[in-house]
């Protein structure tokens, strides 16, 4: 589940975390080290890499990070040397066979950050994001078994064509608050709320208790006030997890409750934070990134109405090119370890760019129309299992925008939009629309 969506919330700059140490090395060390295939390798003079490490939290990256990517290629090959904090080194990933290598080497690429995180401090920014949990994200070996197997379970049971009608059901009001003033911003008026409340429903979760956690979950994602952010999102769905040992329903969260491995409240907190990391913003951003495309591209933009490309060209592009989670799929060596003749440093954070290693030259031939092997969802032992479900709201809910009010149009130049900063999202701050006052819709379109 690495590969799962994550983040939500303001615009923010990352604050330091204090200088931590280690360097990504361009050459084998003076001890004997291993390689990728555990052969030791010969003692070679060390040159670590000490110039500046590009920044994936400034305002720079978020504006143009496909830019940077293309330095960095010229700069380093397939592995940058990165901050993804002030003083919080990584190594980037972006370059996809390398990627495949990693993401299907859990041995050598553990998930578990905890030996990295003694060195973090309590009030780093980007430290919820990344430290020790008890779920399929944090966990190696029988751990991260156990744990899929509870989450791949309830996710699987979803019915998918009750969830389109949840789609529906939830798209309908929203879009009736404001198809009779001709304007909207579909971040905060559209995208936000029917992921959000699509999520609640499959969980079981009541909107007051499912509006604490979306608030903690804003602070921790765009880190602005993590800590106060993940006690509050903690608080949030103890509390669900207790409602739901003493009544539980046909819903995700009673599924994880009921399932064999018997799940603690702990454990049941982290599967839940992990599915609230997932199904909010990644989602919320996807929507609002293949609207974009759909509106600005004369592929996609010309044909909204006579229906030539679909909206699933337009998601798929859209995971190719820029997916809602940049980068992420988090590993911590246990050793250092050579790839593509760079030595990765031990507990590290080693971070898959998807949409750097998606955009590789050496992958990206030709025309990319119905190809799906991104690695949006991530892919190996850690694969997202919610890629069905995630792929059916966000195309439910824009093919339900855009059948409400196919003239839809974008109410700035694309110049002033504004991408929000940080090192694991791309994700826009507002999508201002236009389009014809129409009067409001009821299910299945009839007006």
């Amino acid at each position: 589940m690495r590969g799962m969506f994550a983040e939500f919330g303001v615009e923010s700059r990352a604050q330091p975390c204090g200088r931590i140490s280690g360097r990504h090395s361009h050459r084998a060390g003076t001890s004997r080290r291993l390689n990728i295939d555990s052969q030791p390798l010969s003692p070679a003079a060390p040159r670590d890499f000490d110039g500046p490490r590009v920044s994936l939290y400034s305002d720079e990256y978020a504006a143009d990070p496909h830019r940077i990517y293309r330095e960095m290629r010229q700069r380093f090959g397939s592995l940058a040397p990165v901050e993804l904090a002030p003083g919080v080194p990584a190594t980037l990933v972006i370059g996809y066979h390398a990627a495949l290598q990693i993401l299907n080497d859990p041995e050598h690429f553990p998930a578990d950050p905890r030996s990295w995180e003694r060195n973090i401090p309590a009030d780093c920014p980007i430290r919820p994001m990344m430290e020790w949990r008890p779920n399929p994200i944090r966990s190696a070996g029988s751990d991260h078994i156990r744990y899929r197997s509870a989450a791949a379970a309830a996710l699987g049971k979803i019915d998918l064509h009750r969830l389109h009608a949840t789609v529906e059901q939830v798209a309908v009001p929203l879009i009736n608050s404001f198809c009779e003033v001709g304007h909207c911003e579909v971040v905060s008026q559209y995208a936000l709320p029917i992921v959000f409340s699509t999520l609640n429903a499959t969980l079981g979760c009541s909107p007051e208790i499912s509006q604490r956690a979306a608030t903690g979950m804003a602070a921790m994602f765009d880190t602005v006030d993590a800590e106060a952010g993940n006690r509050m999102l903690s608080e949030a769905l103890l509390e669900l997890t207790r409602i739901k040992r003493a009544e539980p329903g046909d819903d995700v969260t009673s599924r994880l409750v009921e399932h064999p491995v018997r799940l603690d409240d702990e454990e049941m907190l982290h599967q839940l934070v992990t599915l609230y990391g997932a199904g909010i913003e990644p989602q919320q951003n996807l929507i609002a990134n293949t609207l974009l495309l759909m509106l600005t591209d004369e592929r996609f933009a010309a044909n909204v109405l006579d229906g030539s490309l679909s909206t699933r060209d337009a998601l798929d592009e859209v995971l190719f090119n820029d997916p809602p989670m940049a980068n992420y799929c988090i590993s911590y060596p246990r050793q250092p370890i050579l790839i593509d003749g760079v030595w990765l440093p031990a507990h590290q954070p080693v971070m898959i760019s998807m949409a750097a290693c998606n955009n590789d030259p050496a992958i990206r031939t030709g025309d990319m129309t119905d190809n799906r092997s991104h690695l949006a969802f991530g892919t190996g032992p850690h694969a997202c299992p919610a890629r069905p479900v995630a792929v059916l709201i966000v195309q439910d809910a824009l093919d339900q925008l855009l059948d409400a009010l196919p003239e839809l149009e974008l109410a700035v130049p694309v110049s002033e939009l504004q991408w929000r900063p940080g090192p694991f999202h791309r994700a826009l701050a507002a999508l201002p629309v236009t389009f014809p006052k129409s009067p409001p819709i009821s299910p299945a379109g009839i007006r």
